[in-house]
């Protein structure tokens, strides 16, 4: 198992790698497209099989323990391959309606592999300093796909999105930095002393100090591309100009992944701290905020994609919370990144088709969505409806696992922020949702007959949410449990 395993490692880190060679190859967009898709689900059967692989019989390693597979990695991994593998689908659609050109298609698809490519080694580093080089390269490789259709907005967001997060890498840089040298005091200071594995298993003797400066940094820094306030001012920008798939993926997909970053330190620093939670105030702080902050912009929001990209930062706030509130928190974190990736993936396809056919994404221009489209403006609407906890979705569930955490935790001003916040964006996007299914189609709306993979991409990942909100099976519980522990071993 552990050859095969290793090899796998290997296989899924180097195949969009590889794929991004051949898209050299097509010789129109349509065959571009194909060929693109087929990689990205190669890249996630491969992915399923390994990440079931790890689940079942331990973690697996690669490169002289450099690539390291656990169940923590492996549920980010099968996380993102499902977001990867129905944006991609989405993308071959939306962009048809587009017309791109076969010189732009090829600059997409190197950069989307590129971006996934950079999302796999992020999960796979068991090195932190490898981690950071994905981290740094999701920023590379996805900045130029906010730009795709040119405009003033665009370019403007790409370089906002390109400085913000440039500067917040930068930061995270010094807190691994100081991390390093907080290791060096314990070990021989060699390149192995930065493996995760090695500071886990030397972490009560690190010197606490430099442990709570380096994670302070860690938390600005990542924090920064993940979005969480005060740090976010990227975000809505890029999401909102950004073309419906790319959004899809930066929301579903990477803000979970660079916030794997953070998940990483937290038991490191709870064991150097010697003080069990230490980190945890950092966190409910800072997602708190993220809530607070993102309630009040979507209550005023007129953008469809920008309303969006706020909820993005609740969520990644919720997930934040739920991580600070100990082992239940942790487990509510990893079920509730899980249910955001598929509903959000579901809404930012959908606003896209949507606004493809309106010609806009203004909500005052998006109404009777349902008799617009049958397929996504429901897709839309239950996405959105989801994202707001709606009972039965399962985001209402780990919302309310989120809650049961703060309560058993007696963590009152956490809990009144989020009931508060949650309640101020459960009304906001209510509000906007019910307006947009009633009324006339805008006139010149031009109706897109959906094909049968459009089909599937809305109504699996809905069916579930659905699902998942009125029944957990006990493999995606052992799923998420195993993930927790990581987390939270002892909190």
């Amino acid at each position: 198992m552990t050859m095969d395993a290793a090899s796998l490692i290997w296989f899924v880190a180097l195949t969009p790698l590889a794929g991004a060679g051949l898209c050299c190859l097509p010789r129109s967009p349509r065959a571009l497209f194909g060929m693109l898709s087929l990689l990205v689900i190669v890249h996630a059967a491969a992915s399923f099989t390994l990440g079931l692989a790890v689940l079942g019989a331990g973690p697996a390693t690669a490169a002289n323990a450099w690539l390291r597979l656990d169940a923590l990695s492996a549920f980010h991994l099968l996380v993102i391959s499902l977001v990867f593998t129905v944006s991609t689908l989405f993308a071959k659609g939306y962009f048809a309606t587009a017309e791109i050109s076969l010189g732009k298609a090829r600059i997409f698809a190197v950069l989307w592999l590129a971006s996934l490519a950079a999302m796999t080694l992020v999960l796979v580093a068991n090195h932190l300093g490898l981690m950071w080089v994905g981290v740094e390269t999701t920023t590379l490789s996805t900045t130029f796909l906010i730009a795709l259709h040119r405009s003033r907005e665009s370019l403007e967001a790409t370089w906002k999105y390109l400085m913000i997060c440039s500067l917040g890498i930068a930061i995270a840089f010094l807190g691994m930095l100081i991390f390093g040298a907080a290791a060096s005091q314990v070990s021989d200071g060699g390149a192995d002393a930065m493996l995760w594995t090695h500071l886990r298993d030397v972490s009560a003797a690190l010197n606490p100090k430099l442990v709570k400066l380096g994670f302070i940094f860690l938390l600005v820094g990542y924090g920064t591309k993940v979005g969480l306030a005060p740090m976010h001012t990227w975000l809505p920008d890029a999401h909102s100009q950004a073309p419906a798939p790319v959004s899809s993926v930066f929301s579903a997909a990477m803000l979970s992944t660079v916030l794997y970053c953070l998940m990483r330190y937290l038991p490191v620093v709870d064991a150097a701290t010697g003080h069990v939670g230490w980190p945890s105030r950092l966190l409910c702080v800072f997602g708190g905020l993220s809530m607070i902050i993102a309630a009040a912009f979507i209550l005023f929001q007129r953008d469809l994609k920008r309303m969006l990209a706020y909820c993005s930062v609740e969520h990644m706030g919720i997930v934040a919370i739920g991580l600070g509130l100990g082992a239940p928190g942790a487990f509510a974190a990893m079920f509730h990144t899980l249910n955001h990736s598929l509903a959000k993936s579901v809404g930012f396809c959908s606003a896209g088709r949507l606004g493809q056919m309106v010609g806009t994404h203004e909500m005052s221009r998006l109404r009777g969505i349902m008799r617009l489209s049958p397929l996504w403006g429901t897709g839309l609407a239950l996405s959105l409806l989801a994202l707001i906890g709606v009972v039965p979705s399962a985001l209402f569930m780990s919302e309310l696992l989120v809650v049961k955490a703060a309560v058993d935790a007696k963590a009152t001003a956490v809990l009144v922020a989020f009931l508060v916040a949650g309640g101020t964006v459960f009304l906001g996007m209510f509000a906007h949702t019910m307006a947009m299914t009633r009324g006339q189609v805008a006139a010149g709306a031009r109706p897109i007959r959906a094909t049968a993979v459009e089909v599937i991409i809305v109504v699996l990942p809905v069916a579930l949410l659905v699902v998942f909100g009125v029944w957990m099976p006990a493999p995606v519980r052992e799923v998420l449990a195993q993930a927790a522990a990581i987390v939270s071993p002892q909190r």
